[in-house]
C-alpha cells in the first residue's frame, strides 16, 4: 500500500494503465466500457464503446490487449465482434434471448512500474531494464491490472449474469444495474479475489461531453462486509469507479498488482 504521502507526490498520467494514484482521476486515464443503449435496439443489436479516457465518456486510447466477453441470460460465455482503432475499441453483439446480458474488455495487465525516491525526489519507472541508482529507496514495484464491465437487459432483468467472478478486484450489484433509478439507493459490494473488501473508497462519476466529471459526482466507502450504497439524485450515464493494491499472485511479473475496476450503468427516470 502506497502512504499518503508517497500518493500525494505521484502525478502521472498513465496512457495505457488505468492505475489511477490521484483521488481525483482527473489527470489519468481510466478505462471504461459503455452501450449506446442499456437495452437493446433493433433486432436485439447493442453496440459499445471501450477505451481509456480522462472525460467520460470520450475515448482517448483504445482498449487493447483484453479479453472481451459476454455472458448470456444463460449462463453462457461468447464472444462479440470486436474492432480497434487507434482511440476506441467498438463492440457488437446481437442479444437474441430475453434477460440481463454481462459485457466484459476482460482483464488486462499492462505496464509495470516501480516507484522510488533518490536524493528527496519521488520517481518513477516503466521500463524494466533500467538499472536505479544504488541511492535510490524503491517504494513499491506493480503492474496495472484493469477491468471494465458494463450490464445491458432485453426486456426483464435477470439475475444470471450478476454473479461474481470471484478474482481480481470488481464490484458486484446488490441493486440489478438495469433497474436503478433516481432518488433511490443503488447498492453493491466490492470483492477482491472473491473476499469483501472492507474500507475501500467507490467514487461515482457522471458521463458527459464536457469535463465535468473530473471531480466525482459522489463517492462512497465500504463496510466490513464490502457494501455501500450511492442515492443518485439525476437519471443519466454514470460509472462507479475503485482501485486497491495488493499483493500479486505467486509467479506474476511484479510483486504487487495496481487493480482498477469500473462498472457504466444508466440511472432511470422515476
Amino acid at each position: 500500500m502506497f502512504s499518503p504521502r508517497v500518493i500525494s507526490h505521484l502525478k502521472i498520467t498513465l496512457l495505457a494503465t488505468a492505475f489511477s494514484l490521484a483521488p481525483s482521476l482527473a489527470k489519468a486515464h481510466s478505462p471504461f466500457l459503455v452501450p449506446t443503449s442499456f437495452e437493446p435496439l433493433y433486432e436485439g443489436w447493442v453496440s459499445l464503446d471501450a477505451g481509456f479516457s480522462e472525460v467520460f465518456f470520450v475515448p482517448e486510447v483504445a482498449f487493447d490487449k483484453g479479453h472481451f466477453q459476454v455472458l448470456t441470460p444463460k449462463g453462457e460465455w461468447v464472444a462479440p465482434s470486436l474492432q480497434q482503432f487507434k482511440t476506441r475499441s467498438i463492440v457488437e453483439f446481437q442479444a437474441k434471448d430475453e434477460g440481463t446480458y454481462r459485457f466484459t474488455t476482460g482483464v488486462r495487465k499492462a505496464a509495470i512500474f516501480r516507484m522510488y525516491e533518490l536524493n528527496g525526489e519521488r520517481k518513477h519507472t516503466r521500463d524494466p531494464k533500467e538499472v536505479l541508482p544504488k541511492e535510490a529507496k524503491l517504494l513499491d514495484h506493480y503492474q496495472s491490472v484493469t477491468l471494465a464491465e458494463t450490464f445491458v437487459t432485453l426486456k426483464k432483468p435477470t439475475t444470471a449474469a450478476l454473479k461474481p467472478h470471484n478474482q481480481g478486484l470488481e464490484i458486484v450489484p446488490v441493486t440489478h444495474p438495469n433497474d436503478v433509478y433516481a432518488g433511490e439507493a443503488f447498492a453493491f459490494q466490492v470483492l477482491l479475489d472473491g473476499k469483501p473488501l472492507a474500507d475501500n473508497d467507490v467514487t461515482l462519476f457522471t458521463g458527459h461531453d464536457g469535463n465535468e466529471h473530473e471531480k466525482p459526482t459522489l463517492t462512497a466507502k465500504t463496510d466490513k462486509d464490502g457494501k455501500a450504497q450511492l442515492t443518485i439524485a439525476n437519471p443519466g450515464t454514470y460509472l462507479l469507479y475503485t482501485r486497491k493494491s495488493a499483493p500479486a499472485p505467486k509467479g506474476a511479473e511484479a510483486p504487487n498488482y495496481g487493480y482498477v475496476y469500473t462498472l457504466s450503468f444508466a440511472v432511470n427516470a422515476q
